[in-house]
């Protein structure tokens, strides 16, 4: 991993030419994602994201923690005991020169030792899923990261609306896997990052998925093709 979405945001704390990262997935075309828009203070957030900081509480584990304005805020808005965990080291470095109190760099299959009351997966959560194939190991594992009375907040969108219709309304979906199975690469300063495997979820699937692996599921809240919801242990 070059770590360009790392690199990006130190270039932006650091002030030392940073450019607008570049992303595209397998059904999408280049997209510009401003390196300010990792920077966001709570104001600037979507509502899903507002909502779940709102309901965060307790000890919480922001997984996917990016540059930490997920984890700055419940930290110093909400005096709340958080650890921010990403893959990302120059994400994590940022995070701690931010004032993050805690951060860790590493996969979250790979953490352990502590459990948490909120969990939280933002910025399409599902996404680190990476596929159907591994939704029940990463569920699985994030059973063990609650207290029995704790909370996953996840996000996700429903990504059905990119795909053609015919005249009917019916839906053209690729054949040989679920419609929300996609490549994902990022791009910065002309270099590129190996695609990734990125999950997009429609609710219904993690609802059953979520239920396999012991948990009860409730859409928190809609946003258009994106939703909110919490998992809590059965």
């Amino acid at each position: 991993m070059k770590d360009l979405m790392g690199k990006a945001a130190w270039d932006y704390f650091h002030n030392e030419n940073p450019k607008d990262l570049q992303t595209e997935t397998s059904i999408s075309e280049l997209d510009e994602l401003p390196v300010a828009y990792l920077f966001r203070d709570f104001e600037e957030m979507n509502d899903i994201e507002q909502k779940a900081l709102e309901l965060a509480q307790g000890k919480v584990l922001d997984i996917g923690s990016g540059a930490g304005s997920h984890a700055l805020y419940l930290q110093n808005e909400k005096n709340l005991d958080v650890l921010a965990l990403d893959i990302s080291p120059k994400c994590i470095e940022v995070c701690q020169l931010r004032g993050v109190k805690k951060a860790v760099c590493e996969n979250m299959l790979d953490f352990s030792g502590e459990t948490f009351n909120t969990v939280l997966l933002l910025m399409n959560g599902t996404g680190i899923f990476e596929s159907l194939e591994k939704i029940d190991t990463y569920l699985q594992k994030l059973h063990t990261l609650i207290n029995d009375n704790g909370q996953i907040l996840i996000d996700s969108t429903d990504i059905l609306y990119m795909f053609d219709r015919d005249e009917d309304g019916g839906v053209y979906i690729p054949a040989g896997g679920y419609y929300g199975e996609l490549d994902y690469v990022v791009h910065y300063k002309g270099e590129s990052e190996e695609p990734i495997k990125w999950l997009y979820l429609d609710f219904e699937t993690l609802k059953n998925a979520a239920e396999n692996n012991g948990f009860t599921i409730e859409k928190v809240m809609r946003d258009e093709d994106s939703y909110l919801a919490k998992l809590t242990k059965k």
